[in-house]
């Protein structure tokens, strides 16, 4: 994931699922405009969720025409829409993320980033409910004429990895030194320019790319890695009224079908095993 710390935030407005999604101009204001308490739930800005996360992580969040939009966005919208306010989206570099840094801080009230639940996470920041199940995927250039993990490493080929992620960290402990980049964009591109014959990076994101004509004539997939991994939204350590508003979202999606409907509109054919994962 991206390590710019001195990357300036972007603030983005992703609003409820009955809504389009539109750029709002400038930074991050921290926690102008005043606290509020909706439903027993305190926001740090008052009238929106705000939410951190980083981008791009295509299908999950991504910035589509100027609109921010994807799984976890979706998701996170219905949180919104049951607090009665719009959900905002901050783009913020991913190490924060496990440091909860921008929570304790006070200008996010929650983190919703393709990110899994660990337990070095879980010292810094507390987790909802697992919402995905995610493999990861050893995607390579198709003339690298490698067939698998192993062979990268036997063909003496480089392998690519976003920075700071659980892909990275699964290379490392086969042994790899991976290449290390700093966006799944920049992973992409490191794969498509030679500077890597092969990457690691969670499956949903290798199957967007694929669904591009000239990525799916250029690469394929010869490893899918169960690695156990469960995806959880983040919240401040203590936050308990906003954690179970979270958690009370996903399960009344799961319930009525909604989660289903996101799941197939920004993953593809539903995989009830990967969208319902047992709580770790």
């Amino acid at each position: 994931m991206k390590t710019l710390l001195g990357r300036r935030t972007r603030l983005l407005a992703a609003t409820t699922a009955t809504a389009g999604l539109v750029l709002v101009a400038g930074c991050s204001s921290g926690n102008s405009g005043g606290k509020t308490t909706v439903k027993g739930v305190h926001l740090v800005k008052a009238g929106q969720l705000t939410t951190c996360t980083h981008l791009p992580y295509p299908p999950f969040q991504s910035e589509i025409n100027g609109k921010v939009q994807g799984f976890d966005v979706s998701l996170i919208d219905l949180v919104a829409k049951d607090l009665g306010v719009k959900q905002q989206v901050l783009d913020t570099p991913f190490e924060n993320f496990k440091t909860g840094a921008f929570l304790n801080s006070g200008q996010c009230d929650l983190a919703a980033a393709g990110m899994t639940i660990t337990a070095e996470r879980k010292k810094n920041v507390d987790f909802s409910d697992p919402y995905f199940e995610a493999t990861q995927a050893v995607l390579v250039d198709k003339k690298a004429g490698v067939t698998s993990l192993a062979d990268v490493k036997a063909k003496g080929k480089k392998l690519g990895a976003q920075a700071q992620t659980t892909g990275e960290d699964y290379a490392k402990s086969k042994g790899f030194d991976p290449v290390s980049f700093h966006s799944s964009d920049a992973v992409l591109n490191g794969l498509r320019t030679g500077q890597v014959q092969a990457v690691i990076i969670d499956y949903p994101v290798v199957q967007g790319w694929l669904k591009d004509k000239a990525n799916a004539d250029a690469f394929k997939v010869v490893d899918n890695l169960n690695t156990g991994e469960q995806y959880g939204f983040t919240v401040k350590k203590g936050n308990t009224a906003l954690l179970a508003a979270i958690n009370k979202a996903l399960t009344n999606a799961k319930a009525d079908g909604t989660y289903k409907k996101i799941y197939e509109q920004w993953i593809g054919p539903y995989n009830a095993s990967a969208a319902s994962p047992s709580a770790s």
